[in-house]
């Protein structure tokens, strides 16, 4: 009998030995705008999750921020919505949610590997058939902003009641050969095939773009069978939700050409304008940006917002614009700007178009 009590008690100590190594997988939701960029990445629940947080280096598993608290690593106007997005992706991933989903098959990435960096990271919305909204951040040298433009606005979609798709794509030295308008088209027909699969509405989704992202959903927006919604099979979106969206590359053009495609002749994202492929039909349009914007003033202010507004107006689509005194590039959700609350505003105009 001693021998049989004292084997129960080997094997409690054998399960609680196991249940705590278990709980040790998971990390706490108790991530702050101070948090550094090292206990980000250092959380079980954020390694696990696949979360991509290497936002600002060049290289995947560079040290030069492990000492930045989120409030240095992000815009001021984004930092505690980051914050928030982080724990909302533990809290997620504990309950075992799949946050990140691979666009392309691994078949296509064993032929091409940079295709492997072509994610979704997925928020879900507290109830089942919700509308969705898919997130294209900005992208700055060779990187794309999952955290100032990703994750800051999943989290406020999410407060909403909207389940969101953050889209990480291929940019700057793998953006050639249109890499980013293809990653967020087949990214869009990813979800459109799998929308049961995530518990949303197939239909009257929305897609929202920053900055150079914002670009590129502006392209996809149109009705063109080479690089419009119809080049991928999908429906037209309900709505495009844009921050601050480049109208036009202006001198950058050329520069993106010898960088990316050297000795290419045929069409590049890049040297198209989003207002040279606007008409009646356009896709239902959002937009906002800030008269302080110094990054668009260094590319030709009045070809940027003010161009894409007039041609709009011109062509006669359907769209709403604001333009805010304090407004400055990468604000993300725009907290303690002007523009705080244009989410809310974006969405109201997106649910106008659904009825």
């Amino acid at each position: 009998m001693k021998k049989f009590f004292a084997a129960v008690g080997t094997l409690c100590v054998a399960v609680c030995l196991a249940v705590s190594a278990f709980a040790a997988e998971y990390g706490e939701p108790n991530i702050t705008t101070q948090t550094t960029m090292k206990e980000l990445r250092e959380n079980p629940s954020i390694k696990g999750s696949g979360f991509y947080t290497y936002c600002n280096e060049w290289i995947e598993g560079d040290t030069s921020y492990d000492d930045t608290p989120i409030s240095g690593y992000v815009s001021y106007a984004a930092a505690e919505d980051a914050a928030e997005g982080m724990n909302l992706v533990i809290e997620n991933y504990n309950k075992g949610v799949q946050i990140t989903w691979q666009v392309y098959t691994q078949e296509q990435i064993a032929e091409t590997p940079a295709l492997g960096m072509v994610q979704l990271f997925y928020f879900p919305a507290e109830t089942e058939n919700a509308k969705y909204v898919m997130v294209v951040p900005g992208n700055g040298g060779n990187t794309t902003a999952e955290l100032n433009e990703g994750a800051s606005i999943a989290n406020q979609l999410h407060e909403l009641g909207y389940a969101v798709f953050v889209l990480r794509y291929r940019s700057f030295l793998n953006a050639s050969d249109n890499a980013p308008v293809y990653d967020i088209g087949n990214a869009l027909k990813y979800l459109y095939e799998n929308a049961d699969q995530f518990g949303v509405q197939r239909d009257n989704y929305a897609v929202m773009g920053f900055s150079s992202g914002g670009h590129i959903v502006g392209l996809i927006g149109s009705d063109n069978e080479q690089f419009g919604y119809k080049a991928f099979g999908i429906p037209q979106p309900a709505a495009l939700l844009l921050g601050y969206p480049i109208n036009d590359f202006f001198e950058v053009k050329p520069v993106y050409h010898i960088i990316m495609d050297p000795l290419e002749v045929g069409w590049r994202y890049y040297w198209t304008n989003i207002s040279d492929v606007v008409n009646e039909n356009y896709t239902p349009t959002f937009f906002f940006y800030g008269k302080n914007d110094v990054y668009m003033k260094r590319m030709g202010y009045c070809l940027q917002g003010p161009l894409l507004e007039k041609t709009l107006k011109e062509k006669g689509a359907t769209y709403e614009c604001h333009v805010y005194e304090d407004a400055p590039h990468a604000i993300g959700p725009g907290r303690h700007t002007d523009a705080d609350g244009w989410i809310k505003l974006a969405t109201e105009f997106w649910e106008e178009q659904c009825k």
